[in-house]
């Protein structure tokens, strides 16, 4: 028995974790984004956005810990104690993580692994488009070429409802009410607010501004404030920026739960897999003066792709260690013989389907 939400990783799938891991590490380095790792045990804060899922636990000082929940506010914590955030540092990571509560289903567990990459001490559109294309290419790599990029503006939905001049508490239900595209509720709490004229216009158009670049100019349409239309300038620049073939989905309300955004938001879905497959975006000021970056989930990629059923069997059983030793330095894959059963060894290799029996004195007929 195991906890609920934890699981086993058995050869066909540890395998394929291993394998996707090594790529999207030569990937990120290729890209010059150079390795870091980070603490699992953090020191408990209640401010982190995940806080209240944490899994926590007290030191024999009292001190109250907590295991890592996500690595975004990780990699702040880094930059700020080492103090990295003056000039631009690119890192990649990858490792575990932990809540305490979390939705059991595909894809969802409460052990799970990601890896990513951040580039901390710059800001620009030239770096939000580097970190687009890099996750468009982490999904090629990952070999879901029909995986789509959506792409949303936080900040937009941030500088409208900040124009309300609205208490937090409000903008926060109105903020909620436009990440769920809830517009029959959006529309009764802005009149309950008293928010009118062509902000109200603005903020109700919100959950449909999605779909292809058009959606631009619906948004430039709208009365906007000169915050709201630089949030667009700035995203326009971006996509100018993206390579041929690289098409996203352009989502203006997704407002995102983290407040931490401060630019864009993207995150990644194929068409049968409900999970997005990755997540990231823009974080300037959050701990530190510029940031952006984006994570993999290991497990929700793979359950879109899917695992091999079984791994390829050994090339050869050989029956003494010196044959194992002369064909391995030739780059075979072999198992040794535990036995000199050579019935026993036959059976075994037909069962697991290795082709070849060799000893010292050559083939042994299978």
């Amino acid at each position: 028995m195991i906890p609920e939400g934890t699981r086993y990783h058995l050869p066909p799938e540890a395998a394929a974790r291993l394998d996707l891991q090594e790529r999207w590490r030569a990937l990120f380095a290729s890209w010059g984004y150079d390795p870091v790792e980070l603490p699992v045990l953090e020191v408990y804060d209640p401010e982190h956005p995940l806080a209240a899922r944490a899994f926590k636990m007290v030191d024999k000082s009292g001190r109250v810990l907590a295991l890592r929940a996500e690595f975004t506010t990780a990699v702040i914590r880094m930059v700020a104690s080492e103090g990295l955030g003056e000039e631009l540092h690119r890192f990649q990571y990858a490792g575990r993580l932990w809540l305490r509560d979390s939705e059991i289903g595909p894809g969802r567990l409460r052990e799970f692994a990601q890896m990513g990459v951040e580039a901390v001490g710059a800001s620009g559109p030239r770096l939000d488009a580097e970190l687009l294309e890099l996750a468009w290419e982490a999904l090629k790599t990952a070999d879901l070429p029909d995986a789509r990029l959506e792409v949303g503006l936080p900040a937009l939905v941030a500088d409208l409802l900040a124009a309300t001049e609205l208490a937090a508490g409000p903008r926060s239900s109105l903020h909620a009410a436009i990440e769920r595209k809830n517009i029959p509720e959006l529309a009764e709490l802005l009149a309950d607010y008293g928010v009118r004229g062509g902000l109200r216009r603005a903020v109700l158009a919100l959950p449909d501004l999605y779909g292809g670049i058009e959606v631009l100019a619906a948004a430039r349409r709208l009365e906007l404030g000169p915050a709201a239309r630089d949030d667009l300038d700035w995203l326009e620049e971006v996509l100018a920026l993206l390579p041929p073939g690289l098409e996203v989905l352009l989502d203006l309300g997704m407002a995102r739960a983290y407040d931490y955004y401060s630019g864009i938001h993207f995150r990644a879905y194929t068409p049968d897999f409900g999970l997005p497959l990755l997540g990231g975006g823009r974080y300037d000021g959050a701990g530190t003066r510029y940031a952006a970056g984006f994570a993999l989930g290991l497990e929700r990629i793979l359950e879109a792709r899917g695992v091999p059923r079984e791994l390829a069997a050994p090339q050869v059983l050989a029956l003494d260690p010196g044959t194992a030793r002369r064909l391995r330095a030739t780059g075979v894959r072999v198992e040794l013989a535990w036995t000199d059963d050579l019935e026993e060894l036959r059976d075994y290799a037909r069962r697991r389907g290795i082709a070849r029996i060799s000893g010292p004195e050559g083939e042994v007929s299978p």
